[in-house]
């Protein structure tokens, strides 16, 4: 499975990405975030699927941004040619795959800004070729094992969060994910696009330089935990209580009569 989350908020982007492959009983360790540049225009791609489809798909659009000098002046007209690479791919692979058992699956997120564009776009890819953007209303999109990591995202995250908001709390998504499913981990690559700046940023980080950050984050939200009031569930803790405090009586007198009988 896989773990690629793009954020959208009003200064800009933030695309996280695991970089764990699990085939059969083997894991290894593949990039899923490319970034394809021409001059000062340039835009990331994310992708949750079939490893084939993914590599066939982007090299024949690399191929066509080389052809055509990156003509593009705006983001939805490079995400209809990937949809349009994705649509060839499926022509000459789909039938293969189906007759092998396997599902023509690739989704895919695309972000960037591009000469025309008023501001930075994120989109989310089907493996149709259509697609659909990512607005203020619901300013993220995940691909891949998307269940554990909406919450923290769901309850913090707006379109007037700041950069390093966004990235912290993609983090924590992330880290939500990697805790819940074995087929998601590190390293992980970032990339952030600010608002306007032409320029994207991309570093990659392993378990021995953030996995701290999990562990506080696990034992923060223990302590937020205990901290919750009770009293909406009074009758029952006191309840849930007494039954506790008579099985360790139990437990107890059990303990006494074997003591005893030795």
């Amino acid at each position: 499975m896989t773990y690629c989350l793009g954020i959208k908020v009003k200064s800009g982007l933030v695309a996280i990405a695991d970089t764990r492959i699990t085939s059969g009983n083997e894991t290894t360790t593949a990039k899923k975030v490319s970034i394809h540049k021409s001059g000062k225009k340039n835009l990331f791609i994310m992708t949750s699927g079939l490893r084939s489809i993914r590599d066939k798909a982007v090299t024949y659009f690399e191929e066509l941004l080389e052809s055509e000098d990156f003509a593009f002046d705006k983001m939805y007209k490079a995400v209809n040619a990937f949809g349009d690479q994705l649509r060839r791919v499926a022509k000459e692979d789909k039938q293969a795959l189906a007759e092998s058992g396997l599902f023509f699956n690739l989704n895919t997120i695309v972000g960037g800004q591009l000469e025309n564009d008023t501001e930075h776009k994120l989109y989310l890819l089907y493996p149709e070729g259509n697609w659909i953007e990512i607005g203020e209303a619901t300013p993220f999109t995940i691909i891949g094992n998307s269940g554990y990591g909406k919450p923290v995202l769901n309850r913090a995250l707006t379109y007037e969060s700041s950069i390093k908001f966004a990235l912290k709390t993609g983090f924590l998504s992330f880290d939500s994910t990697r805790v819940s499913a074995n087929d998601v981990g590190y390293p992980i690559d970032v990339v952030i696009y600010i608002k306007d700046s032409k320029k994207m940023l991309e570093r990659r980080y392993t378990e021995d330089q953030t996995g701290h950050l999990g562990e506080m984050w696990a034992t923060r939200l223990k302590d937020i935990i205990h901290e919750v009031p009770d009293d909406w569930a009074e009758k029952l803790v006191q309840e849930t209580e007494h039954i506790l405090q008579q099985q360790q009586q139990k437990q107890d007198e059990q303990q006494q009569q074997m003591q005893q009988q030795q």
